[in-house]
């Protein structure tokens, strides 16, 4: 028989957050290129970790960030000079999608302990916490800095079986991004692949054990 699960991990960015907002905040600025920009800074910035880690030359999630969006900006061009700096600062404050609080607070009410396992940094992390009131809904926010590797390195995921005290068969990971929990199901966790844009499966071993479009749908599962 498999774990009960007990506890709830989740990604951050793309998962809790919406990684699109801090462009749209500035979509007047862009016009029709915002979301090229969009689109070109998020593949970037995932194409840095990956490089990064199999290098061997970890800078962290702020930093890497900001590379991808100087990449984009010169990709979509014509950008004004302050363009760089507000779209950083929007970064750091992303906006929660819409079920988010309620599900974090559904799950706390069951007794399930709740989490966040990002590559982003711990400073850019609580800043969208707070922004988002969501401060009570996690027992820990944990970053991989420390490891100074990405995602998906398996260390990673070690992270949270650590911090909780839990075996990986008893904690249920949440990502919107395909090979991120693919790589926690082969980690060991239960793995729940937050499909929003309905993108199709990756062709990878270790197929997540559920998919959903919204984490809302947790509740089902819980």
């Amino acid at each position: 028989m498999p774990s009960p699960i007990q506890a709830y991990v989740f990604d951050a960015y793309g998962t809790l957050f919406d990684v699109a907002s801090p462009v749209r905040r500035h979509s007047q600025a862009l016009g029709e290129r915002a979301q090229l920009l969009a689109d070109t800074w998020r593949d970037k910035q995932l194409q840095y970790t990956w490089l990064r880690t199999l290098q061997g030359r970890y800078a962290n999630f702020e930093e890497v960030t900001a590379q991808a969006l100087d990449f984009a900006l010169e990709r979509i061009g014509g950008a004004d000079a302050g363009l760089r700096e507000r779209l950083l600062e929007a970064y750091a404050t992303p906006q929660a999608y819409a079920e988010v609080e309620s599900t974090l607070r559904a799950l706390r009410a069951q007794g399930a302990r709740t989490a966040i396992l990002s590559n982003g940094t711990e400073r850019w992390l609580h800043a969208a916490v707070d922004a988002s009131g969501l401060r009570d809904c996690f027992d820990h926010v944990l970053s991989v800095d420390g490891l100074r590797v990405f995602k998906p390195h398996p260390a990673v995921y070690g992270l949270a079986e650590q911090a909780l005290d839990l075996p990986a068969a008893a904690i249920s990971f949440q990502s919107s991004n395909g090979w991120d929990a693919f790589s926690a199901q082969a980690y060991g966790m239960r793995a729940v692949w937050c499909n929003r844009s309905g993108q199709p499966r990756e062709r990878l071993p270790q197929t997540p054990t559920h998919t959903v479009s919204s984490l809302d749908q947790l509740l089902a599962l819980a």
